[in-house]
């Protein structure tokens, strides 16, 4: 599945006020936007290490990203912000973590007005 990359400040920002899981070694942003194709974008902050270890990250996040891209539902932006556990974390890990939050990010989104009976 073809993705879309997430270049303007204003779909990292409208993500932020979207949905959001965290894992130990990411969280994942998501928010509901008029495209057809899903956006993904990637951030990792100085603080989490030095450059050579925040690429890392990001290339991890990225190909993690790749394995799981058919769960990623179009009309979505979303946001990985890279944690400096995902650097030690087994890749495998890695991509069952970003599989499950995707589910669990669109369990969540539910039309206005609908009620979950328990």
């Amino acid at each position: 599945m073809s993705l879309r990359r997430l270049t303007k400040r204003a779909q990292f920002v409208k993500a932020a006020r979207g949905t959001r899981v965290a894992r130990r070694g990411f969280v994942l942003q998501a928010a509901t936007v008029e495209q057809a194709i899903p956006g993904v974008g990637y951030t990792v902050t100085k603080k989490t290490g030095n450059a050579p270890e925040r690429n890392r990250i990001k290339r991890r996040l990225r190909a993690a990203v790749a394995k799981v891209s058919g769960k990623l539902v179009a009309g979505h932006d979303y946001v990985l912000i890279g944690r400096r556990e995902a650097l030690n974390e087994p890749f495998n890990v890695l991509v069952a973590e970003l599989s499950g939050s995707i589910e669990r990010i669109h369990e969540r989104q539910r039309p206005k007005g609908e009620r979950v009976l328990k």
